[in-house]
């Protein structure tokens, strides 16, 4: 329970809702305490004396008592309701809240499919505990209670058999939620693989139509689908066995009721309404004890839940702000890293980065080449600290980024990252996502600079054209545009572009890159501040004007000059430009 009780501060707001629903419930089960005992006058007084006005009154009570005691449990369930889905709304925003200030590394670690089922499964499972804890929880109790304390002054000779099976029921629901406790722990986790494979699939059905791979893919999902039917039948085949065992136990008690109640009724020790009144309190008694323990099973799914919602809220950002970051800085776009190293993983394994040394000035172009995998665009994460160094440092106008601000960081910086992502929404809304108020003008502007404004104006409703989900309405090229515009938007001291003119064709990109030389040196506004401009690129025809050129072999720089320094010095870029631009390729390579 401690990690439900982690969650107990999202109550706070709901505490109203929290105090009335069990007093409310209070009531219902007074009033259906009370039912028996009308019975019995009915049996023993009434119809024994034939008091036909007697049994008439009673009755009229017992609906009235009835009534009352459905708008108790009618109210207590409104309350209940509100409690727990206010509680489950406020935990999901938590949650997701928290996913927003985690860094790149915790998403690493976390993995999307988990934090998918955290944010529903998990969220609905500790949810609904909290709902059948205001309802169920408080009325079995109170029941349970209840009937024996009224079985002890009515009829305390059968007192013992219900005190029997109250023990008995309760160590065998003890003993099964024991064992299913981890299980639904697994459960979830089986839940995460699914919503993985899941995520994956829609991301890239079209990857999948395209390699023929649908049967391949329905396979793997089929066994992870397993795996999770597998994993919850188990759990299922144990908790099944609760219902019968107190079924069992209580028809032993009815049995038992019927045989020694018959006994002391043929004896004139009890009377029938005594023995009817007794079988209603035993019966209350034991569904009581049947609804505690389906609700002690809920809670221990829910505990599993809340352990691993708990797990992510405490999880702690690796990338933090220092106490005395610095929020007012205005940066001119000086980047340098001074023997940098970075591993994904800190010390524990091999580093991507090794003694990175180099400067950006102002104004410059500085161009990454080397292969697949040698970590060109881990270290443009470095600069605006989606990750932090594990030795040296990265500064921006001669500041540690660690000593920035996070956000002041950012905000000066623009980043069209590998994958191009769109949210659904405006052509325009996608470009000012991070400039929420930039005016038209600029929006046209940076779209302009992206070569993005013309095929914008050939949609019939321009920069009002709803993009789809991912941008599914778009192509790769169009979208890459737009993520550059929206990078522009910011007008930031340091522009970083990872691949992301991949899709773009050789005259668009050409076109971009001159646009882009003229904004970030200053020559369209020779009163705007100079801005510094990352380029990661796979074709060399990207790079080949860049007032710097890094080539990046084995984890570090191998060479680094403009181009016409490398192409008389450096074997490796000899070998990549001749690869592709030398001996008759096209620019495509």
């Amino acid at each position: 329970m401690g990690s439900v009780r982690r969650l107990g501060k999202f109550l706070k707001p709901y505490w109203r809702w929290m105090v009335l629903a069990p007093l409310l419930m209070t009531v219902e089960v007074a009033m259906d305490l009370l039912q028996p005992m009308l019975i019995e006058r009915i049996v023993d007084v009434g119809i024994a004396n034939l008091d036909l006005g007697l049994v008439v009154r009673t009755g009229l009570l017992m609906i009235s008592l009835a009534l009352i005691g459905a708008a108790g449990g009618i109210t207590n369930g409104v309350f209940a309701a509100k409690a727990s889905q206010g509680f489950g709304a406020d935990l999901r925003e938590a949650l997701f809240r928290k996913v927003q200030t985690l860094s790149f590394a915790n998403l690493d670690e976390l993995e999307t499919g988990r934090l998918v089922t955290n944010l529903t499964n998990d969220v609905t499972q500790v949810q609904t505990a909290l709902h059948m804890l205001l309802r169920i929880l408080v009325r079995a109790p109170l029941m349970l209670v209840g009937s024996l304390v009224l079985v002890l002054l009515t009829t305390p000779q059968l007192v013992s058999l219900p005190l029997l099976l109250l023990v008995v029921v309760l160590i065998g629901v003890l003993l099964i939620i024991n064992r299913a406790y981890p299980l639904f722990g697994v459960v979830q986790a089986k839940l995460d693989a699914l919503n993985t494979v899941m995520q994956e699939n829609l991301a890239g059905v079209r990857v999948v139509k395209a390699f023929v791979r649908g049967r391949h893919e329905t396979q793997r999902f089929g066994v992870v689908n397993e795996n999770l039917m597998g994993q919850t039948i188990r759990v299922a085949r144990l908790v099944a066995v609760t219902m019968p065992f107190v079924m069992l136990a209580m028809n032993l008690g009815l049995v038992g009721v019927i045989w020694f109640g018959g006994i002391q009724v043929t004896m004139g020790g009890m009377q029938t309404g005594e023995i009817i009144s007794f079988t209603n309190y035993l019966a209350r008694t034991l569904i009581s004890l049947m609804m505690i323990s389906m609700i002690m099973l809920q809670i221990s799914r829910a505990e599993a839940s809340a352990r691993r919602i708990a797990e992510v809220l405490d999880t702690e950002p690796t990338v933090q702000n220092k106490a005395d970051a610095l929020q007012d800085f205005a940066p001119q776009g000086r980047v340098a890293f001074e023997h940098v190293t970075f591993s994904y993983d800190g010390d524990a394994s091999d580093p991507v980065l090794k003694d990175v040394d180099f400067v950006a000035e102002p104004g410059q172009t500085v161009a990454l080449l080397g292969t697949t995998g040698v970590g060109k665009s881990s270290l443009v994460h470095l600069i605006p600290r989606f990750y932090d160094v594990t030795d040296g440092r990265v500064t921006l106008d001669g500041v540690d980024v660690r000593d920035l601000d996070k956000d002041t960081l950012r905000r000066n910086i623009g980043i069209a990252l590998q994958e191009t992502v769109l949210f659904s929404g405006t052509v325009r809304d996608n470009i000012r996502y991070g400039q929420p108020d930039a005016s038209d003008e600029e929006v046209i502007a940076a779209a302009m600079t992206a070569q993005a404004h013309d095929f914008i104006m050939g949609f019939p409703e321009g920069y009002d054209t709803v993009v789809g989900q991912r941008g599914v309405n778009l192509s790769g090229g169009q979208k890459q545009r737009i993520a550059i515009a929206r990078a522009l938007l910011l007008k930031p001291a340091v522009l970083i572009l990872d691949d992301s003119t991949s899709s773009v064709d050789i005259e668009t990109e050409t076109k971009i890159q001159a646009a882009l030389e003229d904004l970030m040196s200053g020559r369209t506004n020779p009163s705007a501040p100079l801005r510094t401009t990352f380029v990661i690129a796979q074709r060399i025809s990207t790079v080949l004007t860049a007032d710097k050129i890094l080539v990046l072999d084995d984890s570090q720089i191998a060479a680094e000059g403009t181009h016409a320094e490398l192409l008389a010095s450096s074997p490796i870029y000899r070998e990549i430009y001749e690869s592709q631009l030398g001996n008759g390729a096209t620019a495509h390579g």
